[in-house]
């Protein structure tokens, strides 16, 4: 698909490494929460935090983005300087991006299919890093429902949906157990920034 690059190996071993132990940080600031889908109160089957000027949330509210924690109420840690070198290597875009959600998945979680539309800007791609076990991400087109296809998202890929993928319906099938050392206790991280507003 038009937009949708996949960088294996993007980071090294050293610098995933160094990027776990900044998140443990941001963590003991920002804790992981459970958020759960609007109306329904259904628990995701990850747990997330953020980082940068702004966070998403989903709670029955709604799908947003805040400059608070839901649970602390204080502002979301800094982005690490890498992601935002990675942001300026791939993203092929010349804003920074404002916010950086970090999706943890334990064995068993996933993520359907969905889009990324709570932004205002679409000109601005989506980049991911994936950190600790492979995950299994599958993507289609712009409208649910059509035909789809899987891709490996090893520890220190980095992905960019621009352009065309922008829009493309997307998520987790699974994670592969064992697949990474990365994590003492395993699991997957996956962290996606993104620019919220659009540029002046």
């Amino acid at each position: 698909m038009e937009g949708l690059k996949h960088i294996s190996g993007a980071l090294d071993r050293v610098a995933q490494e160094a990027l776990v132990e900044t998140l443990r940080e941001a963590v003991a600031q920002a804790p992981l929460f459970t958020p759960v889908m609007p109306r329904t109160g259904r628990p995701f089957s990850v747990r997330m935090t953020n980082l940068g000027p702004l966070g998403w949330v989903s709670d029955r509210d709604g799908y947003r983005y805040q400059a608070a924690h839901p649970d602390t109420n204080k502002a979301w840690p800094p982005m690490p300087g890498v992601l935002l070198e990675l942001w300026q290597r791939y993203a092929g875009y010349e804003h920074p991006p404002e916010a950086c959600l970090v999706n943890f998945y334990q064995q068993g979680a996933k993520m359907g299919l969905h889009q990324d539309k709570d932004e205002e800007d679409f000109a601005a791609p989506v980049l991911s890093v994936s950190l600790g076990d492979t995950g299994l991400f599958r993507f289609g087109g712009t409208e649910r429902g059509g035909k789809t296809a899987t891709l490996k998202l090893s520890s220190g890929d980095v992905l960019v949906m621009g352009g065309e993928s922008r829009l493309c319906f997307h998520g987790i099938d699974r994670v592969i157990g064992g697949t990474s050392s990365l994590l003492k206790e395993g699991g997957r991280i996956n962290l996606t920034m993104r620019r919220v507003g659009r540029a002046a």
